[in-house]
């Protein structure tokens, strides 16, 4: 029902390669995508890749990431996460979890977003979002988020997994909000064991609907 619901669901990150991904994938914390998706013209057109970011000049791209909030931890954050791609990747993103992670700033959640999107290579994204619907819809009681993954992961075909992050994730920006969801014009209400937890009036609930997901 999910997957009927948000058809278009996928990463509403703007990136052209693995680099641009996992970049901007950094970028994106504890600010809005749309925010990300205004700087990265001019973030990948000063630095296109790995070895041209690591050699940036810190204040040019404190400039440019600076409306990003955070730029000096975030700048700092590029230029190791550009270095290392360098020096112990020949400056390519590389396809494996293992290897990911081990970049500096890079977690779980990070190296699955670019497994799904940029290669294909399924994994479950459990951020904010995706760890509250799977605690409401009583798929987990876990709250660590390597755990959260590893228990939907045996819940679910591996083939699904970024679509699965995909329509969770959507659905809890536009819908099942965490402090008032909108139970009352929710598409999977009647399944929900949650339901009740915000107003089911569908008016009411129709007024909490966000369009858009983090605009």
């Amino acid at each position: 029902m999910l997957a009927e619901t948000y058809p278009d669901a996928k990463c509403e990150l703007d990136f052209d390669d693995p680099f641009q991904l996992l970049v901007v994938t950094v970028l994106s914390a504890q600010t809005t995508d749309k925010r990300v998706n205004a700087v990265r013209p001019t973030l990948f057109a000063a630095y296109p890749d790995a070895k041209a970011m690591a050699a940036a000049d810190r204040a040019t791209l404190e400039g440019i990431v600076g409306p990003l909030g955070f730029f000096r931890a975030k700048t700092e954050s590029l230029l190791k996460l550009s270095a290392a791609l360098v020096a112990d990747h020949g400056g390519q993103v590389p396809p494996r979890l293992d290897d990911l992670v081990k970049l500096p700033g890079v977690g779980r959640k990070t190296a699955n977003v670019v497994l799904g999107n940029a290669f294909g290579i399924p994994g479950i994204t459990v951020d904010t979002h995706f760890g509250r619907l799977a605690r409401r819809f009583r798929w987990t009681e876990e709250t660590d988020p390597v755990k959260v993954e590893h228990a939907i992961g045996a819940l679910f075909e591996k083939r699904d997994w970024t679509m699965l992050s995909h329509h969770l994730i959507w659905h809890g920006r536009r819908v099942c909000h965490a402090q008032k969801p909108a139970c009352g014009a929710c598409p999977v209400a009647k399944w929900c064991p949650s339901y009740g937890e915000g107003p089911t009036d569908p008016e009411v609930a129709a007024k909490l609907v966000k369009t858009e997901g983090r605009a």
